[in-house]
């Protein structure tokens, strides 16, 4: 697994926990893409003798979506996969503040047990259709090499594990981007050990991001049944 220098917009992630503020590192996940959906344009018909046609107005219904808002984040995930991938964190969690909460919704989980810190989110980001769903989808599977499928999870999905270091700690960050219809599941996963500096084992984090991507993309899907 490669090591890769911090990004720097990701400091702001872990700016709350001000134990953690001189450790001197942050990690985020993807950022949210939607495209607009096409129109669909209606046409006259008249009968009888010939005379000239009245002009077709266009139509702006859009075509239907299986989803149309995002369901809440903090509560997609049962709370003993909560206590098991992020022990001592608030099972209620934290929502993230968005500014269209039926396009995109996060919830944040977060703790420092002894010298032991785990970060879990988990995001809902709403298409406009399943083709603006399916291009982010790729594009960032383009964006992340080095991953792998994640099968029978939604209509597609994968996840990729990175190894960051910064002066000297480790942390190591899984990611699970999954795409059902016109939405996307993306979890972020990761973990360090203040005391060794070592970061948790690559199998550890991504089995963890994968067991809250099955239970998100689950909570989706309830939505739509209802």
């Amino acid at each position: 697994m490669r090591s890769l220098p911090l990004p720097l917009a990701l400091a702001a992630r872990l700016a709350p926990v001000a134990v953690l503020a001189t450790a001197g590192w942050a990690l985020s996940s993807g950022p949210a893409a939607t495209t607009p959906a096409a129109g669909r344009q209606a046409a006259a018909e008249t009968g009888g003798q010939a005379s000239p046609s009245a002009p077709s107005a266009p139509s702006t219904q859009a075509a239907p979506r299986t989803y149309e808002s995002a369901p809440a984040p903090c509560a997609a995930l049962a709370a003993t996969t909560i206590t098991s991938l992020v022990p001592g964190a608030k099972k209620a969690g934290k929502e993230i503040p968005s500014t269209d909460t039926r396009e995109r919704r996060t919830c944040s989980w977060n703790a420092l047990r002894e010298y032991d810190y785990r970060w879990l989110d988990v995001s809902f980001e709403i298409m406009r259709s399943d083709r603006a769903a399916r291009a982010s989808y790729e594009e960032r599977v383009r964006d992340d090499d080095g991953g792998g499928a994640v099968p029978g999870l939604g209509d597609g999905a994968y996840s990729v594990v990175e190894l960051v270091t910064e002066d000297g700690q480790e942390t190591r960050e899984g990611t699970v981007v999954a795409r059902a219809s016109n939405a996307l599941v993306v979890v972020t996963y990761n973990g360090s050990d203040f005391e060794t500096r070592k970061a948790p084992g690559t199998d550890e984090i991504n089995k963890g991001a994968i067991r809250a991507a099955k239970e998100a993309v689950a909570a989706l899907e309830e939505t739509r049944r209802g």
